[in-house]
């Protein structure tokens, strides 16, 4: 297995294209330990969805001002050019209007595709990267957040300029593709060209299913790479959601089992991250979903063994990591966290007996009491026993005295 994946950039997984084509690409980090890299060919718990920033249609306005005649309803008021609104309320996240757009109501809802123009800039004006046309659908997490927080409040045809915190950019660790150094502080000139509703899951060709769970998963592989495993499962939990979903359209066995591949590949990962976050239960639950469908996946076993391990249960754990060595007998990783297992349980066996003698007294030591209480008992026995002779034979040598006398 090797220790590095291709990682596509989402700006290649629009929602409605069969395939993704690759443009950029980075490698994921070895994080040191092979089963916690994911991997091309691998990787549930609900992590926190994406601040809410608000707006969305005004559906009941017409409806308020029709039932009431007395009420009058004041009209929006345009967006501001010029003002900077602020996004979270924190300084960290701002807006400002450079074009009006068409109006509050043309405003993109959450779930729906949306395709953007966009300009990212370092603070000192260096271009970061430049998309003509960026499509993702709203509320995913398939862009940064400081993007899709924003977008949700921007208006048809509206240009706005975005000013963030790195923190709802590429964070701590920077990025490679595009490149972004940590906590970078960005400003980002953005165009909304189109809002679409997202496609029937049910209506989906079994090619743009797979395609569209597999540029979900990488989405969650990104998210792992920079340790954001919270956003990782919700990328993973879509892609899972997409996999499951059922299909009005006819699908061969040959697709039907990939893309039951990438729901393999999706509740592996997850784990992953679900062990990350140290949600035990759930990632224990995911490495049971995965070996339901392949009893031999190695990373499914290995991750179960140090679930089971954990939470205290060592024998199983043992059992697990025992029958992934078995599949895979040089594997280092496996070696050395079975061997790590193996003497941990052996110490906690070796403190609880000494625990059960510590309760139960130490039958060595009663035992050693008993035996010289029962050797001083037959000494006392003999000792009476030869005295009662020794009596006896006085008497009777005395009285053999007296007759010789008489």
């Amino acid at each position: 297995m090797t220790d590095k994946e291709e990682i596509m950039d989402i700006s290649d997984c629009p929602e409605n294209v069969p395939a993704a084509k690759k443009i950029g690409k980075t490698s994921l980090l070895d994080s040191g330990e092979d089963f916690e890299v994911l991997y091309e060919e691998d990787i549930d718990d609900d992590p926190p969805p994406l601040e809410d920033a608000g707006g969305g249609k005004e559906k009941n306005a017409e409806e308020s001002s029709k039932t009431n005649a007395d009420v009058t309803t004041e009209p929006e008021p345009p967006a501001q050019i010029d003002e900077w609104l602020e996004v979270l309320g924190n300084g960290q996240l701002k807006k400002k209007v450079l074009q009006a757009g068409e109006g509050r109501d043309s405003r993109p809802q959450k779930g729906q595709n949306v395709k953007v123009q966009l300009k990212t800039f370092l603070m000192d004006g260096t271009l970061v990267e430049e998309q003509s046309e960026l499509s993702f659908t709203l509320g995913d997490g398939d862009v940064i957040q400081a993007l899709d927080l924003t977008v949700q409040l921007m208006e048809m045809k509206e240009k706005a300029l975005i000013e963030t915190n790195g923190k709802y950019a590429y964070g701590a660790r920077g990025s490679n593709e595009p490149e972004v150094p940590p906590d970078a502080e960005l400003s980002m000139e953005v165009e909304l060209l189109e809002a679409t509703d997202a496609p029937d899951l049910e209506l989906l060709s079994p090619a743009d299913k797979i395609a569209l769970a597999a540029c979900k998963r990488k989405r969650g592989n990104v998210y792992y790479q920079r340790g954001d495993y919270a956003f990782a499962v919700n990328s993973y939990s879509i892609a899972l959601q997409i996999t499951e979903s059922s299909s009005k359209v006819d699908i061969s066995p040959e697709e039907e089992s990939e893309l039951m591949d990438v729901k393999v590949m999706c509740l592996n990962n997850m784990a992953a991250s679900q062990l990350k976050l140290d949600h035990h239960d759930a990632a224990l639950k995911s490495c049971v979903s995965v070996l339901a469908h392949d009893p031999d996946n190695i990373k499914a076993l290995f991750r179960m063994g140090k679930v089971l391990a954990l939470q205290g249960e060592y024998t199983e754990a043992i059992q697990t990591l025992r029958k992934a060595l078995k599949l895979e007998p040089r594997n280092k990783t496996i070696h050395a966290e079975l061997s790590k297992l193996v003497k941990k349980h052996s110490e906690q066996k070796g403190a609880e007996q000494a625990m059960y003698k510590k309760m139960l007294g130490n039958p060595s030591n009663s035992s050693s009491t008993e035996k010289p209480q029962d050797k001083s008992s037959w000494g006392f026995s003999w000792k009476w026993l030869f005295g009662a002779t020794a009596i006896a034979i006085g008497g009777v040598a005395l009285s053999v005295v007296i007759a010789a006398k008489n």
